[in-house]
């Protein structure tokens, strides 16, 4: 217990740390969210007259300056996501990704005209709506609790979970291993985040980059670790386990999988995090006490919610809490293979299929592309071919031992 809480504390003390030097930024360069929407919009009609001279390129890297120069960089992304919603978000990036497949696809001008004025009436209505809310201190305290709350709360059943698995198979030394991790990803994430901001501040696409290829690895070790614990749960294989025949398997390579998935799940966040805060504190101009205010009472739940999964889940009977926390895993992973795609999307690595019967729940990752969606379903293939594979594993058992 005394050493869970001098890590968690440790981490926490870093990562506040962390913030404060990257939240150090110059006051916002514009006055209201209405004139960084008035630059994008110039961005995109030199996007459109670029497009009808046949410089397609051109047109596609007017697109993106409006998106990663202002979108991004300026903070309406954040906003959006911390005043409007997540889905809203969501949907103006993917009308960015069209406007630059219509491009691409070499449409009829009328139809990249269509799609670009349907992007500044979508930019326009949300800085209205933004410029609408006056700044208060209980509304920069809120918006600054939701960042730390949404990036930080999937990281943090994460390493909660792993640490209460490592604890109930009898490995308790191992638990170093995950939290030594999360330490590691939070100090990485402070390097990628003045990488991001200052080494690729030319090209956007980077952060994009980034974050997806860092969620497209969590993807691979959330399943393997889900999996792993699934063929834990019956009875017997537990049994074989405890008494020692996968012990070396813990302690070797496996265990290096637990600690990748806790570095991993704290990575993927913690970059964007410290941006979101920097362009926070940019932009609040009276109330940046109550930023720090929101950080710390969101880090606090954070905990709260480590504590609850940490210690809560030894009192659940073996079977039950291995397939739950296998779950745990497995919709995360799945989340992470929608969100990872999405960033390499929004980067132009990846193209953009529409689906249009679909709707984006940002929180499991889901978003209306054929791209996002596909790996999604190979996953839950596998899941369930998974599950039947140890279920008839399990029942071949059961009858050799009787």
């Amino acid at each position: 217990m005394q050493r869970v809480t001098v890590i968690l504390m440790t981490v926490l003390i870093c990562a506040f740390s962390i913030m404060m030097l990257a939240g150090a930024s110059d006051a916002a360069r514009y006055a209201s969210w209405n004139e960084i929407v008035d630059q994008m919009h110039i961005s995109l009609d030199n996007a459109y007259d670029a497009y009808v001279k046949d410089d397609t390129d051109a047109g596609k890297d007017f697109v993106n300056d409006a998106y990663f120069g202002y979108y991004e960089k300026e903070g309406v992304e954040r906003a959006v996501l911390s005043y409007i919603s997540g889905k809203r978000a969501s949907t103006v990036e993917y009308q960015f990704s069209a406007v630059k497949r219509l491009m691409t696809e070499g449409a009829p001008a009328r139809e990249v005209r269509d799609s670009l004025d349907f992007l500044k009436k979508m930019l326009r209505e949300d800085a209205n709506q933004l410029d609408g809310k006056e700044e208060s201190s209980a509304g920069v305290f809120l918006a600054s609790l939701l960042i730390i709350l949404r990036e930080g709360f999937e990281a943090i059943l994460v390493i909660a979970a792993i640490a209460a698995y490592l604890i109930r198979s009898g490995n308790l030394r191992q638990t170093r291993i995950v939290y030594i991790s999360g330490f590691a990803a939070l100090i990485a994430s402070a390097v990628a985040a003045v990488a991001i901001q200052f080494i690729f501040e030319v090209s956007g696409a980077n952060q994009e980059i980034l974050e997806g290829v860092a969620m497209l690895l969590a993807v691979v070790v959330l399943f393997f670790v889900s999996n792993w614990m699934v063929a834990k749960a019956e009875a017997e294989a537990w049994k074989r386990y405890i008494e020692g025949k996968v012990q070396t398997a813990i302690e070797t390579g496996s265990s290096f999988a637990l600690g990748a998935a806790a570095f991993l799940a704290v990575f993927r966040e913690g970059a964007e995090t410290i941006l979101f805060y920097q362009a926070l504190l940019a932009e609040t101009s009276t109330y940046k006490s109550m930023v720090w205010t929101g950080f710390l009472v969101g880090c606090v739940a954070l905990i709260f919610i480590f504590a609850i999964v940490r210690y809560g889940s030894l009192a659940i009977p073996i079977k039950p809490f291995f397939m739950g926390t296998s779950i745990l895993m497995y919709i995360m992973s799945v989340a992470f293979a929608g969100g990872g795609v999405k960033e390499l999307q929004e980067a132009d690595v990846v193209s953009v299929t529409p689906v249009n019967f679909v709707q984006s729940v940002d929180i499991l990752g889901i978003y209306p592309t054929v791209e996002t969606l596909l790996p999604q379903a190979v996953l839950l293939l596998l899941a369930i071919a998974s599950l039947f594979y140890y279920r008839a594993k399990g029942r071949r058992a059961r009858a050799l031992a009787a």
